[in-house]
């Protein structure tokens, strides 16, 4: 008999998805992802908001949906023409990864300012920074 594979977890549903693309669509969360490459702490926030929401995923689990929808989204626009049809949730995908926000992505996220407590995920340099240009915290506003 073969040796046991590590566990799967259980296929996302529709839902999950989204909700997990809504909150990692979220600008904190943006800010907070790529202003460090140890962003445990971040996952573990989008892990909160997904519990909030009635999903049970951990942590782990969410971190590594998040690089498989980026990965599918990068695959995705490799093949010209393709993408839409090729990537599932490519539309909303393409709000955060194209880098280029738009309406839709507010409305997508309004609701998720309230569930991502910013403040504890910023570093003393980024608090420096956002004094030297004479905004308040970030994610107020």
């Amino acid at each position: 008999m073969p040796a046991p594979r590590t566990r799967r977890s259980p296929a996302w549903s529709n839902a999950e998805l989204l909700d997990l693309i809504g909150i990692w669509g979220e600008e904190a969360v943006q800010s907070q992802l790529c202003s460090s490459h140890r962003n445990y702490d971040t996952y573990g926030q989008i892990s909160r908001c997904m519990t909030e929401r009635g999903h049970d995923q951990e942590t782990l689990q969410c971190r590594v949906k998040v690089k498989e929808l980026q990965n599918t989204y990068h695959k995705a626009n490799c093949h010209s023409g393709a993408a839409p049809t090729s990537c599932r949730f490519y539309k909303e995908l393409d709000v955060i990864l194209s880098g280029n926000p738009t309406s839709t992505a507010k409305t997508t996220v309004d609701t998720l300012v309230a569930c991502v407590p910013v403040e504890s995920g910023l570093s003393q340099e980024e608090e420096n920074l956002d004094e030297d240009e004479g905004g308040g915290p970030r994610g107020r506003g």
